[in-house]
């Protein structure tokens, strides 16, 4: 568990702080591929712990990987409240954006450029700014501010993943314009930087240049069905890799530990390996 975590956990007793730390951890694990039930976890620590802003920065991108962008929404704005952070103002303004009110999501953007965000949040805000002005039909305006944004970008901003993103962006509105040769060399100078394939850059780029890769999903399914490896094909599997079943807690399952004001120290030396916390629209 990150030490970060670790130390707003410190604050609630023991008992509910492993419980607490434990719905972290699986819902960390579960946002790239069960959002829902990632959601589940983090709902079910907020509700016993919703006074840590971990606790509800877990709750708002979980919300958010789901869909429940009026959920995140709110959860973004508590975090806000509780720390002062104002980075995240470019996720409540996409939130807006989703919730069909793109000038509530130029409202934020107007707020924000007078405020000292983190390099990548400005280009995640720039990127909202744009699609909140395409969201209104000013594809022109959503097309300049992305051009200027990618000419004006400083030495230290000029990062792989930021100049994808914004390369992308940009490729996006001039497809959607009908300026096809243009769009053509954005994706691919976007698929090119995209090393950790964030988006599908270089998929568009090859529907632009008419590739079409046909995948048989029939056929497929059926191969499986029918077929078996051969055992000295099949790949071992690192007991070290394997997650124990007894490991996955449904939250409706436990017994929920009230909050009390007498916190208890976590022995660190109990905790797991470091967890990635749970990324950019």
């Amino acid at each position: 568990m990150p030490r970060p975590v670790r130390a707003e956990l410190r604050g609630l007793p023991k008992e509910l702080a492993e419980q607490v730390g434990g719905y972290l951890i699986m819902a960390g694990r579960l946002i790239e591929d069960d959002p829902e039930q990632a959601y589940a976890f983090a709902e079910a620590a907020r509700r016993r712990a919703a006074r840590l802003p971990i606790v509800r920065e877990a709750a708002a991108e979980t919300a958010y990987a789901a869909g429940k962008f009026e959920v995140a929404l709110a959860e973004f704005r508590a975090i806000r409240r509780m720390t002062g952070n104002h980075d995240v103002l470019p996720a409540m303004a996409d939130c807006e954006r989703a919730l069909g009110k793109p000038q509530a999501a130029l409202k934020l953007s107007k707020e924000a450029k007078e405020l000292p965000l983190d390099p990548a949040q400005k280009i995640e805000m720039i990127i909202v700014e744009a699609g909140a002005r395409r969201d209104l039909g000013q594809h022109p305006e959503a097309a300049r501010l992305l051009k200027a944004a990618l000419d004006s970008l400083r030495p230290a901003e000029r990062t792989r993943t930021a100049l994808a993103r914004l390369r992308y962006a940009y490729a996006d509105v001039l497809a959607d314009r009908g300026d096809e040769a243009a769009a053509r060399q954005e994706f691919a100078t976007a698929a090119e930087l995209d090393q950790e394939q964030l988006t599908d850059a270089a998929e568009r780029r090859d529907a632009l240049d008419g590739v079409v890769i046909d995948f048989d999903t029939d056929e497929d399914e059926e191969d499986v069905e029918h077929s078996e490896p051969p055992r000295d094909e099949v790949e071992a599997i690192d007991p070290a890799d394997a997650i124990d079943p007894a490991d996955v807690i449904d939250p409706a399952d436990v017994t929920e530990v009230p909050e009390t004001s007498d916190p208890v120290e976590v022995d660190d030396s109990t905790a797991g390996p470091d967890e990635p916390r749970s990324d950019e629209s």
